[in-house]
């Protein structure tokens, strides 16, 4: 078993604090969900994990199994078994997804047919990993072509920035059920950030925390997202 363990993380972005010690424990194989109004910190948490440049961290730790990953490049996180799905999967012309996955430390060993056998389960036509990353993509075949990468890399632990951002009811169902596959499969943690209680129709939360003003000021379990779909943000709010 793994652990991603987030403590006393303060992170800075333009000047201005963003979040303002926050904390969380999960272990392999969990799900746990972050939800909070916008502004709350929930993206800059993702971005500051992975080692985004515009981040800045003032204080606090980020470790897998007691590797301190503030110290390491954003390759090295991604190499201790760290995942980042962004909300806006970003166009990368004259790079082609297999050449993306083998330079991520993927094995070339059969990765074509492994690729496309991935395609298949998040029912994203193969053809389509043929081109470059995301060009010429909808948002929805962005979204499934991360799932194949992230299946082909299998990370410890997968960070999902508003994954379900712009998905159709059937795309976000084949990007769910692929997320919930992999807690199984090797054990993957997902860490996933969301506005709505839709994506856990098919991803099954083992804690959701509530964010608000850079902090967790609450966590429950899959009954929490139903106090939120009621009430809204309002109870939860600092001061």
């Amino acid at each position: 078993m793994s652990t991603l363990s987030i403590a006393g993380l303060r992170v800075e972005v333009a000047g201005k604090e963003v979040l303002k010690g926050f904390d969380l424990t999960m272990a392999s194989g969990e799900v746990h969900v972050i939800m909070g109004p916008n502004g709350s910190g929930k993206s800059t948490l993702a971005h500051a994990i992975a080692g985004h440049p515009g981040y800045r961290v003032t204080e606090g730790s980020v470790m897998i199994d007691g590797v301190e990953l503030l110290e390491l490049s954003a390759t090295e996180r991604t190499r201790h078994g760290l995942f980042l799905a962004l909300q806006h999967p970003m166009e990368v012309p004259g790079v082609r997804p297999r050449d993306l996955l083998v330079a991520a430390g993927a094995s070339s060993d059969h990765l074509t047919e492994r690729m496309s056998d991935e395609a298949r389960r998040v029912e994203l036509r193969p053809e389509v990993l043929e081109r470059f990353v995301n060009v010429d993509l909808s948002g929805g075949e962005r979204k499934r072509a991360e799932m194949v990468q992230l299946a082909i890399l299998r990370p410890k632990f997968a960070m999902l920035d508003e994954i379900d951002s712009g998905l159709d009811v059937d795309a976000l169902g084949a990007v769910a059920r692929r997320l919930q596959e992999a807690t199984s499969e090797w054990d993957c943690g997902v860490l996933a950030i969301t506005h709505f209680r839709r994506l856990l129709h098919e991803l099954t939360p083992t804690m959701i925390h509530v964010v608000t003003e850079g902090r967790v000021v609450a966590t429950g379990g899959p009954e929490l997202a139903e106090i939120l779909e009621k009430d809204g943000y309002e109870p939860f709010r600092i001061g």
